[in-house]
C-alpha cells in the first residue's frame, strides 16, 4: 500500500481453491492472481483484477443451468481446463456522478438468486459507463459495451501461411436505466437496451438517454431482417415497510403492440418477484423468497450476431427462456464474519424451442408444455471471513436433477446439455474451500 497527497494505491494477492465431492465425481476449481485499486487525483481512480483459473472438471459451460461465472476457456490441458479473467477500469468522478472506461460484469435488476435483466454471468466485457445522481429523487445509468459474438465473419477471415485466422463479427450493446425515487426507500426504474452488429459503432446508440428501438427503426426502416435486437425493462424496489424488501422486475424482449391484442401470439416476457425479511423476528436473521417465470423465446433472436449473449453466455437470467425458478433461503449471522445459509431451490425448463424454427410466424409457443429438465436442491452453507476478503467456507447440497424424453431427445441428452455430469440424478455434494482476495 502507498499513499501521498496525490496518489494512493493498494496491491494484494488473490488465491483460492474449492472442492466438490459426491458419489459421481470429485472436482476442484483453483484460482490465483493479483488485484489493485487506487486514485491518481481527487477525481480520478481505477482498479484492476487478474485471476487465472483451473478446473479439473468443466463446471462453467455456457449451456449449463447454474450461476457460476462464465469462463472464456483457453483450451483443455491434461487434467482439466484453464481460463483467465481480467477486470478493471478507470473512472472520473465528481460529487453527483462518474464516467469511465471499464471491463467488468454487468448486473441490473433486483434479485437474490440471479437477476433477469443483466445477470452478470457472462465473462466481463469492455464498456463505457456513465452514472449520475443529480438529485435525491433521480438516478441514471448508461453503458455502451463491446460484446463477443462467437460468430465467424468469413469475409474477413483469411489464411496467413498455414494458419487460418478466424475473425469474429463485431457485436455491441447499449443500455440505459432511469430510476425515480418519489419517496424515500421506493425506487421505480425503467430502461431499454439494444444489441447490434454489422453496422459499426452507431452515434445514436452512444446517446445515453434515447429509446434505442426507435433508433433502429431509423437505421433499418425498410428491412426488418436487417434490424437489431431491442429490449425494455422495468424494476420496482420498496423498503418502505420496516425490515421488509419487496421487488418486482419485468424484462420485455422485442416488444410488439400487435401481439398484445392477438390471443394467438404473445410478447416475450420474463417476470421476477420476491422479498427479503431482515432482522425480524430475530436480529441478524433474514428470510428470502424469490420467483422467476420466463416465457418461451425470451432472450432469443433470429440473427446469431445479435443474440442477447456475450461469449455465448446469456446476459439475462441463468435459466433462459421457457423456465420457472423458485428460491427460498434462511440466512443467519450469529457473530461477526460468520454467515450460515439454508436454502431450497426448484427450477424447471420446458421444451427447448429455437427461435425461427418453432414459430416462423410468431405463433404462441406453449409455456412449460413438457418438462425437459428439472432440479430440486436443498443446501446448507457456512462462510467465515476471518480477515478482510479472506474466508473459508463449507456446505452440503442434496440435489435431484432429472432429464426427460421429449421432442426426439433423450433424458440424457438434456442432462448433458444443461448440467455437469457430476450432478446427474440424486446426489449429495460436499463443497469446501478457501479464498483470499475480492
Amino acid at each position: 500500500t502507498y499513499r501521498d497527497s496525490l496518489v494512493g494505491f493498494s496491491l494484494r494477492p488473490i488465491w483460492g481453491i474449492e472442492y466438490f465431492i459426491n458419489s459421481n465425481e470429485t472436482a476442484f476449481h483453483r484460482w490465483g492472481g493479483v488485484e489493485g485499486f487506487g486514485y491518481f487525483s481527487k477525481n480520478l481512480g481505477g482498479w484492476v483484477s487478474l485471476r487465472d483459473n483451473h478446473e479439473n472438471v468443466l463446471l462453467t459451460d455456457a449451456s449449463y443451468f447454474n450461476q457460476r461465472l462464465g469462463s472464456p476457456i483457453k483450451g483443455s490441458v491434461k487434467g482439466g481446463v484453464d481460463y483467465s479473467e481480467t477486470r478493471g477500469g478507470i473512472m472520473y468522478s465528481w460529487k453527483w456522478g462518474g464516467v469511465g472506461i471499464i471491463k467488468d460484469q454487468l448486473v441490473w435488476g433486483n434479485s437474490y438468486n440471479g437477476a433477469n435483466i443483466f445477470s452478470g454471468r457472462t465473462p466481463s466485457f469492455g464498456q463505457i459507463k456513465l452514472e449520475l445522481k443529480p438529485a435525491k429523487w433521480f438516478e441514471f445509468n448508461y453503458i455502451h459495451g463491446w460484446l463477443v459474438s462467437d460468430v465467424i465473419d468469413s469475409s474477413r477471415s483469411y489464411w496467413d501461411g498455414d494458419t487460418y485466422r478466424e475473425v469474429m463479427h463485431s457485436k455491441f450493446v447499449a443500455a440505459n436505466m432511469f430510476t425515480f425515487i418519489p419517496i424515500k426507500h421506493l425506487n421505480i426504474s425503467f430502461g431499454n437496451s439494444i444489441v447490434y452488429s454489422d453496422i459499426g459503432i452507431q452515434a445514436g446508440y452512444l446517446v445515453p438517454i434515447l429509446f434505442y428501438k426507435s433508433v433502429d427503426h431509423t437505421l433499418n426502416s425498410t428491412n426488418n431482417y436487417a434490424g437489431q435486437n431491442a429490449q425494455m425493462f422495468f424494476d420496482i424496489s420498496s423498503r418502505n415497510i420496516k425490515h421488509l424488501h419487496l421487488f418486482f422486475t419485468l424484462f420485455v424482449d422485442e416488444f410488439s403492440i400487435d401481439r398484445v391484442s392477438d390471443p394467438e401470439r404473445h410478447n416475450f416476457l420474463g417476470y421476477k418477484g420476491g422479498f427479503r425479511l431482515s432482522n425480524w423476528p430475530l436480529s441478524d436473521l433474514s428470510f428470502i423468497g424469490e420467483f422467476t417465470y420466463t416465457l418461451p423465446m425470451t432472450y432469443q433472436h433470429r440473427t446469431s450476431t445479435t443474440t442477447f449473449e456475450s461469449n455465448s453466455y446469456n446476459m439475462g437470467h441463468y435459466m433462459r427462456d421457457n423456465s420457472m425458478d423458485l428460491y427460498f433461503a434462511l440466512i443467519y449471522k450469529p457473530i461477526r464474519g460468520l454467515r450460515i445459509d439454508l436454502s431450497y431451490a426448484y427450477a424447471v425448463h420446458g421444451n427447448n424451442y429455437v427461435y425461427g424454427e418453432y414459430e416462423p410466424k410468431d405463433d404462441m409457443a406453449p409455456m412449460l408444455e413438457d418438462k425437459t429438465w428439472q432440479k430440486n436442491c436443498i443446501g446448507i452453507k457456512a462462510k467465515y471471513e476471518f480477515f478482510n476478503n479472506a474466508y473459508v467456507f463449507a456446505g452440503v447440497y442434496i440435489n435431484d436433477v432429472q432429464g426427460y424424453d421429449v421432442d426426439d431427445l433423450t433424458s440424457e441428452d438434456y442432462l448433458s446439455m444443461f448440467t455437469p455430469e457430476m450432478y446427474w440424478g440424486n446426489t449429495t455434494t460436499m463443497n469446501l474451500g478457501f479464498n483470499f482476495g475480492f
